[in-house]
């Protein structure tokens, strides 16, 4: 079921110190802030809803009791997992400022969603998407943009901020500020070099220049380059629904497949916890399956019609 439209503003001081909190000292994506912000609203409308008008004082049953009107307004569990992990950050951040004395959050679980796999490319139909015409308008551009993020699997947020001094193509690496302000360093694939340098060529864009300027200078818009790709998708023949995150999926479920080194891959992505990147393992598996499915003599195959 979708979610609700989500409350109106609810101005609870400890609420917005703690966005605040995340806007300037954590530095967290407009993105995240914002589902924080839904999240902590819908929770402090309810708690006003229940006569309390500071959050801060509510306790382990009201927290368990505002996840419950949640799910019976129909709220999906990843919707209400996602809630139940904004009021846990929010308690945390109360207690380390010595604001409550326990964290009412702890021991409480919403319902487990069923985990789908990530769709991926195969890598003829990634190779298809990443040699787009560079003869075009904005061709050379597309293409640095495709072969990054097939190549360096790079968030959205991660690939819009890019400035030029944040690139070693020489050394074939590039410098990414990712979730929680924490930096790595990625490599870059020959393909994925030569039409950087190609694009920069073409610019004659200064070091501390957007790599994918927008409209008016600035760094192009996260929803700019999805438009963008789900367009190239459909010219360049794909049927799948293509976007940059897909492309992210893909080039961890290759390299995975290629080397088998999970840790590897966690650290490529900047994953903060192995179990995010183990999901790729299940894409393997798959891949893996159907090999032996077609292969082995005492698999279960279909018997064939005579």
């Amino acid at each position: 079921m979708a979610e609700l439209a989500p409350p109106a503003a609810v101005a609870a001081p400890e609420v917005i110190d703690f966005l605040r909190h995340l806007e300037v000292e954590k530095r967290t994506s407009p993105h995240t802030l914002d589902a924080y912000r839904r999240d902590l609203r819908a929770f402090a409308a309810w708690a006003q809803g229940q006569g309390i008008a500071e959050p801060a004082r509510i306790d382990n049953a009201g927290v368990r009791a505002f996840i419950a009107a949640e799910h019976r307004r129909g709220l999906a569990p990843k919707s209400l997992q996602r809630r139940l992990s904004a009021c846990r950050s929010f308690y945390r951040w109360l207690l380390r400022h010595g604001r409550i004395q326990a964290d009412p959050s702890a021991g409480i679980r919403a319902p487990k969603a069923a985990r789908k796999l990530p769709q991926v490319l195969d890598p003829d139909e990634a190779k298809a998407l990443v040699e787009v015409p560079t003869d075009v308008p904005l061709g050379l551009r597309d293409r640095a943009i495709l072969e990054l993020f097939y190549s360096s699997g790079l968030r959205l947020a991660e690939l819009c901020a890019l400035r030029w001094r944040d690139l070693q193509l020489d050394d074939g690496l590039v410098t990414v500020l990712g979730k929680g302000s924490k930096q790595r360093s990625v490599p870059v694939g020959s393909h994925a070099r030569r039409a950087l340098a190609e694009w920069r060529a073409e610019t004659g864009a200064a070091a501390d220049a957007p790599v994918f300027p927008g409209r008016g200078g600035g760094p192009i818009t996260p929803r700019a380059v999805q438009l963008r790709l789900r367009l190239l998708a459909q010219r360049q023949g794909l049927f799948k629904r293509v976007h940059p995150h897909l492309l992210r999926h893909s080039f961890a479920s290759h390299v995975l497949e290629s080397s088998g080194d999970l840790r590897g891959v966690q650290e490529l992505l900047g994953h903060a916890d192995i179990a995010t990147t183990q999901i790729y393992t299940h894409l393997d598996f798959q891949h893996l399956a159907k090999v032996y499915d077609a292969a082995h003599p005492r698999a279960r195959r279909k018997p064939e019609k005579s």
